[in-house]
């Protein structure tokens, strides 16, 4: 079959697009930018806020099948989530409904059509509302949260609070039936396959109810890590992380603590699997199971470890290139100009303090910038060793200075370059 899958480059669209290529299948993976999809067939770009059913209909030639998978998770610069998850993907349907693409899968989240705390629940129920209305043999899959190797917000979110010394749980959070990620992908493989179940929605659920500490705990002793100590974060603070969060999701970046995070985790994600466990005799994989069946490898205690550490290099990165800008133009400015005097710039002293002052201002705000980030990087990289040229050119005697102004710049070179590697979200 010639299946188009939404959202292919997401933690359950690249799942799903792998599972149904093992299985013979011809995927087309629709995504937001271009870029190539190891298992796809053919790609196309879709932008779920501006795809009109029109350009939808061009992308379904031929297609036998559609699995939608977009989503986001609260509202930002780069996220319309009324757009992503009701009036485009009701665009999606529509051309669905005109080709005759009558198979249509799509993700939906465990417990929104009974409670909507959050404008990412209310816009996502939206979107089932309208596929509902729609003459098409659908079915909607309500999962839980989603675990597998490959991890992406909560599920990566886990991985990081298991590597903490002190594990800080957040005040009211609710139970979890956590799903593996292989048993949504072979879900959507037989959905696809199979003319029924049709017009049906689907609880997508693991087989127990969790703690979120219980779930961390177990990721712990995946990674040989020993039981760790926890700690009951003060409302002011958790408010405090979550307003970071929202912050950060404002620049551009997806941090899976923020407060849509905040609104949906009481409620929890729990749900009857009954009628999804029963389908074709599909029997869900515990998390313990599931974790036993894939030992931790180095390369997993490395993400754990790194997941705290990433935002914090960014913030310090950003930081150190801002304050550098701040002070050259106030209280460091006559420190500038007497170096750059005997560095021989003679009147050009003063315009040269201001110069760097502008360009090290654009390169943390560049790197603040989720989109600008990679090129605020490499210019920060270029610019610190225009400096170490500069600086050994004009004043050698630098080196010589006991706290190292020339010498520390090559750790904070290498730090840029950690940056770059660690950079992708997914």
């Amino acid at each position: 079959m010639r299946v188009l899958v939404n959202g292919a480059s997401g933690l359950i669209g690249t799942a799903v697009c792998a599972r149904l290529a093992a299985d013979g299948h011809q995927v087309v993976a629709a995504m937001r930018r271009r870029a190539a999809h190891p298992s796809a067939s053919e790609t196309v770009v879709a932008d779920m806020s501006s795809t009109t059913a029109a350009q939808w209909a061009q992308h379904l030639q031929n297609v036998d099948a559609v699995v939608n998978c977009a989503g986001a998770l609260q509202q930002g610069p780069n996220e319309d989530l009324a757009a992503i998850h009701a009036a485009g993907a009701d665009a999606l349907f529509e051309a669905c409904e005109r080709l005759g693409v009558r198979r249509v899968i799509h993700f939906s989240a465990i417990g929104i059509d009974r409670e909507q705390p959050s404008d990412f629940s209310v816009t996502k129920h939206e979107g089932d509302l309208l596929l509902k209305k729609r003459d098409l043999d659908w079915v909607i899959l309500r999962p839980s949260v989603v675990l597998g190797r490959g991890v992406f917000g909560a599920s990566a979110l886990f991985r990081g609070l298991a590597a903490l010394p002190i594990i800080p749980i957040m005040k009211g959070t609710g139970p979890l039936q956590v799903v593996q990620l292989d048993d949504v992908a072979e879900t959507v493989l037989r959905l696809v396959q199979a003319p029924h179940p049709a017009r049906v929605e689907l609880e997508v659920a693991g087989p127990e109810r969790l703690s979120m500490e219980e779930v961390i705990a177990r990721y712990r002793a995946w990674m040989g890590w020993k039981p760790a100590r926890r700690w009951v974060l003060p409302d002011w603070l958790a408010n405090l992380l979550y307003r970071a969060g929202d912050f950060a999701g404002w620049l551009g970046w997806r941090p899976a603590v923020r407060s849509t995070a905040h609104q949906e985790i009481g409620r929890g994600a729990v749900g009857n699997p009954t009628v999804w466990t029963e389908f074709r005799g599909l029997e869900p994989t515990s998390l313990t199971h599931a974790l036993r069946a894939q030992p931790a490898t180095v390369q997993d205690r490395w993400f754990a470890k790194l997941f705290f550490l990433k935002p914090l290099i960014f913030v310090v990165i950003s930081a150190f290139w801002l304050a550098t800008a701040i002070i050259s133009v106030t209280i460091g400015y006559d420190i500038g100009v007497d170096l750059m005097l005997k560095a021989g710039t003679g009147p050009l002293a003063g315009p040269g303090v201001i110069a760097g002052a502008l360009a090290d201002l654009l390169v943390g705000l560049s790197i603040a910038w989720r989109r600008t980030t990679k090129l605020g990087l490499f210019a920060a990289i270029a610019l610190s060793f225009f400096y170490i040229i500069a600086g050994t050119i004009l004043l050698p005697e630098l080196w010589r200075e006991p706290l190292g102004p020339l010498t520390k710049i090559w750790p904070i070179l290498v730090l840029h370059f950690v940056a770059l590697a660690i950079l992708d979200e997914r």
